[in-house]
């Protein structure tokens, strides 16, 4: 490396060996001082030895490489976000391998105190992520570039993973809504798919006519929309086991293939549903207003898809198969909301018992 003047400025050149073997060179413009492009050039020179004498910042840079190419955009992109704005005005300057307990339980203590915009502090769900992106730079230095130890799994976290409550609408309110949409055919459609197929937000405004086959009556699911920094996304969906295929009813089949049609100039892999996500949102507003059913949120609509499957007494694998949870565990979180079906086992169990011994014991 060296530095030299640049007109008024100073610049850095850099040349390095990459992974390959190969010889490359680099450089760094703009720097108002000399000792600015001396400290800028400390920093690159200990990145490319992974030595952790290196700011918490230049470590960040070397995390991120070797992590954006393993994660979907979106999280990716949330992911940067939290760091670079909660963790890196404090952490961000010093060097990482000094970092110690005491400086996170410091940190901590300012989330914990700290507000928001709203006046509102921040809630134990958004305090345990802030904290998990903290722990996981740490876990990466341990485990990659020999940092000794991670402060942040010894200070212990903070927060706490809080079980929102999951609201959902009866068949009997969600009837009422799609009445109240069938005014606009692209926002009555859209809500038909979302909730008799219960598939995500995302794989909604993924669809193309592609993946519809309407003689074998099933519905492909194989990516999912999103939109990152004004353009539109295609990835893949959330997990792997949402890759599938739904089996849909004859009457949806019949209600997908009159709004293709009216779809003009559509190709095989154009979007048939290409809205925003805040449309949608403010249809659902108008839409329960309209229909004098109590307001919830899009994704509830998967949830209120899942509620009515189990009330129609499908188990909770075959339901897990077509919505596309990695696990039938998370299906089994929305059996509390039909508690009827406890009242109802105790009155089968009644019944067995009575059909065995007569009129029961007196």
């Amino acid at each position: 490396m060296a530095v030299y003047k640049d007109g008024d400025k100073w610049r850095v050149l850099y040349r390095y060996t990459n992974w390959n073997g190969e010889r490359k060179q680099t450089q760094k413009r703009g720097f108002a001082t000399k000792r600015e492009a001396q400290v800028w050039e400390h920093e690159a020179m200990l990145k490319q030895d992974a030595n952790l004498d290196m700011t918490f910042e230049s470590f960040f840079e070397i995390y991120k490489a070797d992590k954006i190419k393993r994660l979907k955009a979106n999280t990716w992109e949330s992911k940067e976000h939290i760091i670079r704005t909660k963790i890196m005005p404090y952490f961000g300057w010093r060097k990482i391998a000094e970092i110690e307990v005491k400086d996170v339980i410091a940190w901590q203590n300012q989330l914990l105190a700290r507000e928001m915009a709203s006046g509102e502090n921040y809630s134990p769900t958004y305090l345990k992520t802030i904290h998990a992106q903290l722990s996981a730079i740490f876990n990466h230095a341990m485990k990659y570039y020999h940092l000794k130890s991670n402060p942040a799994a010894i200070a212990g976290t903070i927060g706490c993973e809080e079980r929102k409550e999951m609201l959902f609408w009866t068949k009997d309110e969600y009837l009422k809504f799609a009445d109240a949409m069938m005014d606009k055919p692209k926002s009555y459609y859209a809500f038909e798919m979302l909730y008799w197929c219960g598939i995500r937000l995302g794989e909604l405004l993924a669809l193309t006519p592609a993946d519809f086959d309407f003689e074998k009556k099933t519905l492909r699911i194989n990516k999912s929309y999103q939109r990152l920094k004004g353009e539109d996304v295609i990835t893949s969906p959330k997990t792997p086991k949402s890759n599938r295929v739904i089996a849909m009813p004859q009457f949806l089949c019949d209600e997908m293939q009159d709004y293709l049609k009216m779809l003009y100039e559509l190709g095989e892999n154009d979007r048939i549903f290409p809205l925003s996500k805040s449309f949608l949102h403010h249809e659902m507003d108008r839409g329960a207003e309209e229909a004098g059913v109590k307001r919830i949120r899009i994704h509830d609509l998967r949830h209120s898809a899942i509620s009515y499957l189990i009330e129609l007494g499908f188990s909770a694998l075959a339901i897990a198969e077509r919505v596309g949870h990695e696990s039938i565990d998370i299906t089994y979180h929305y059996a509390h909301l039909f508690p009827s079906k406890q009242t109802e086992m105790a009155d089968r169990l009644d019944i067995e018992r009575m059909g065995k011994d007569g009129e029961g014991d007196v």
